[in-house]
């Protein structure tokens, strides 16, 4: 494998456009599928959105015209070209086969990183939505993960009474070292003004969305299949609100860099791996 010395940073939202940035320093860069992209020649390295085609197989390109063609896109690549992507599903691997694909979403580095932005998506959502303050309100947060954790320290600040649905001890000391209070995943319901799941698994079906009052906000801020039953929650008259892809909307600037940081570590192995 040669050095990467050209990379382009292909569609997607705002994300994509600070993506590119840290990259213009110490690379030949282009982007491509906004109003002030530009992109010529072949490249050694593409980078993708999070979410890298759409239903029919193009790179997503909100801000261009269209989507781009993913056979255009392949033909400014070099044959051995590194495509880094936030998903390597099966038909970007049909639609870019023979290249290396490698996916930044799972990797640890970019998942603690996010976090951050995310949380504080979410706690500007629960704002803008609840009719009193966080102060003094009694939350819940579903799972004690990445995303749950940074919820829990943010949510102290703002001086709310955090309580963490558990299901392990693990969990539990994880939920009290960072400001919790834990309860049983089995036993959550009860008054709460704000429910975050963080959960990627259905727990919240209609029976114990049935143990919290009908005026609970319901924040949904897994990926799927969800921790929520949706279906279940307009049956019991719940609200919930669907929160996908916060640090793009709430802080594209940061959730840029964290892509970009996260291809840069990716480049840098694949480039050692080949000493």
């Amino acid at each position: 494998m040669t050095m990467i010395k050209r990379i382009r940073v292909a569609g997607g939202d705002g994300r994509q456009e600070y993506c590119a940035k840290p990259f213009s320093s110490h690379y030949d860069t282009g982007l491509i599928g906004f109003p002030v992209g530009s992109a010529s020649g072949v490249y050694d390295c593409l980078i993708l959105p999070c979410i890298p085609l759409d239903d029919e197989g193009n790179v997503p390109a909100p801000s261009a015209d269209a989507p781009l063609d993913t056979a255009a896109v392949r033909e400014m690549l070099s044959p051995e070209a590194l495509v880094i992507a936030g998903r390597i599903t099966q038909p970007l691997q049909e639609k870019f086969q023979g290249y290396r694909l490698r996916e930044y979403l799972s990797r640890e580095e970019f998942q603690l990183s996010n976090a951050i932005p995310t949380a504080e998506g979410a706690v500007s959502i629960a704002l803008s939505e609840l009719p009193m303050t966080l102060s003094g309100s009694r939350v819940l947060i579903l799972g004690m993960g990445r995303i749950g954790t940074a919820l829990t320290g943010i949510l102290c600040g703002f001086g709310a009474e955090v309580y963490a649905a558990v299901r392990s001890a693990k969990s539990a000391a994880k939920a009290r070292i960072s400001g919790a209070k834990p309860v049983c995943m089995e036993d959550m319901g009860g008054e709460y003004q704000v429910v975050f799941n963080t959960v990627p698994s259905i727990v919240l079906k209609k029976p114990q969305l049935e143990k919290f009052p009908q005026n609970t906000l319901f924040i949904e801020l897994a990926s799927p299949p969800y921790g929520i039953d949706f279906a279940a929650a307009e049956i019991t008259g719940h609200r919930v609100i669907k929160a996908p892809g916060l640090p793009g909307k709430t802080a594209p600037m940061t959730a840029g860099r964290i892509i970009a940081n996260t291809a840069e570590y990716i480049i840098s192995e694949e480039e050692d791996s080949h000493d």
